[in-house]
């Protein structure tokens, strides 16, 4: 008869939810890797470090939501307790500024790089959890438009680090568009007609005209705007080509002096004009942007779409608090874009390991010197790992082979009376006796 314990129990199959994204170790490291590059940058340009809860008050998170963005909230009770996961960083920011505003020192430049939580269809690029890189800056009552020009530089040096090739940061007003609707009498249709312009990278101009018939715009306004959206140039063709419009509206004139003075600006900050253009077709969907908007895409992969997007909004925390706070702010969905470019084989070396040095014990009576050298190592900045297993040799040269350790320290007896390390270049085969100090040198050097 069995015992108890000696029951077969029923094995689950080791499985995870569609829409969340795990990783191999080779793959953690190199998005670590981008994780670091992007904080790297956003703290050159002074930006703070944030980290918001996770869960929020429901009634406190959807103050600003609706439609299909609530439909895909992670929202539950703990007792009578109605939580919810946040599903962006704009909204716990809102929240945050509202609640610490005597305490914050503006204008607040802030980051958060933190995964968010969408309850929506998983597909091929789209996750139901992930990481977004946001900054954005928050004027208190004002915020001066050098800003906007500043959040693209921060872009431009981000994926110049990143190293992913030629991108484009493709910039427009939403001023613009609002006063040339103005212009054309359809001001009360602007959000639908955005809405559609939106979309045209994706369905194509001749969707989007079907689109438009089907918003009861005639022939001749259509006409309007599809040779608006297509004013083709430089940045200088295109700020002189708006200008020749002779379009007499004062929201129209006032995101036109806008855009150039924040072309005009990206230029003080040495970005490259070849990385970045005027793209009136640029609208970003959502209603809170008032001016200047951005997306950016990898030019030799058009087809990833978007991989950073944001731009200027009047209010930030209108449901928290009367104080006037606008901002401007920009986010990287790296969780997208990591899966995206894993795909097309675009991220960086592949790495098993982060450890420099893996240090070898002949037998434990060794471990006292092992440990002192690991220490030391460590010390001075090498990462360094220690293979503790009684195993034969073979095999612990076979764990440092498999993860691409670099370099193995033997420590036998002889070593530990010499006071040395027996140094094995794993690439090219050849060991030799040398010190700690060397291997330091050496190491700190390369």
């Amino acid at each position: 008869m069995k015992e108890r314990g000696d029951i077969m129990k029923e094995k689950v199959e080791p499985r995870t939810l569609p829409g969340f994204m795990e990783l191999l170790p080779q793959d953690q490291i190199m998005f670590n890797k981008m994780v670091d590059t992007i904080r790297s940058v956003y703290e050159e340009f002074g930006f703070l470090p944030l980290d918001t809860p996770t869960i929020e008050l429901s009634e406190v998170l959807l103050a600003k939501a609706g439609g299909e963005t609530e439909k895909q909230i992670y929202r539950f009770f703990k007792g009578d307790t109605d939580l919810s996961l946040r599903f962006d960083l704009t909204v716990p920011l809102a929240r945050y500024v509202a609640g610490h505003y005597n305490d914050l020192v503006f204008p607040f430049k802030r980051y958060q790089i933190s995964k968010v939580f969408r309850g929506e269809r998983p597909q091929k690029g789209r996750f139901r959890e992930f990481y977004q890189c946001d900054i954005d800056i928050i004027g208190n009552d004002t915020l001066d438009l050098i800003y906007d020009a500043e959040i693209p530089s921060v872009i431009y040096y981000v994926f110049q680090k990143l190293n992913l090739g030629k991108f484009t940061i493709r910039m427009n007003n939403r001023k613009i568009l609002n006063g040339f609707f103005e212009s054309l009498g359809l001001l009360s249709n602007a959000s639908d007609i955005l809405r559609v312009i939106d979309k045209i990278d994706k369905i194509g101009r001749e969707a989007v005209q079907e689109e438009l018939v089907s918003l009861g715009l005639d022939e001749n306004r259509i006409s309007k705007i599809l040779s608006f959206l297509t004013i083709t140039g430089t940045n200088a063709d295109k700020i002189a080509a708006l200008k020749g419009l002779g379009i007499d509206c004062e929201t129209f004139q006032v995101g036109l002096q806008e855009l150039e003075t924040v072309i005009e600006s990206l230029r003080s900050f040495q970005v490259d004009e070849n990385y970045f253009q005027i793209d009136l077709t640029i609208a970003r969907g959502l209603d809170y942007y008032t001016g200047t908007v951005y997306e950016t895409i990898l030019d030799e992969y058009p087809k990833l779409g978007s991989i950073c997007s944001g731009g200027r909004y009047e209010n930030l925390a209108d449901y928290y608090t009367e104080e006037h706070l606008p901002g401007v702010g920009i986010s990287i969905g790296l969780t997208r874009l990591f899966s995206q470019l894993k795909e097309i084989g675009l991220v960086g070396e592949n790495k098993n390991t982060i450890s420099q040095v893996l240090i070898v014990p002949m037998d434990k009576s060794n471990n006292g010197y092992v440990l002192e050298t690991a220490s030391i190592l460590r010390n001075n900045g090498i990462k360094t790992d220690v293979y503790y297993q009684d195993k034969g040799m073979k095999q612990k040269m076979k764990y440092a082979d498999r993860l691409g350790i670099p370099y193995v320290l033997v420590i036998g007896e002889n070593e530990v009376k010499e006071s040395k390390v027996a140094f094995k270049d794993m690439i090219s085969g050849n060991q030799e006796l040398i010190t700690v100090e060397e291997v330091i040198e050496r190491l700190t050097n390369s």
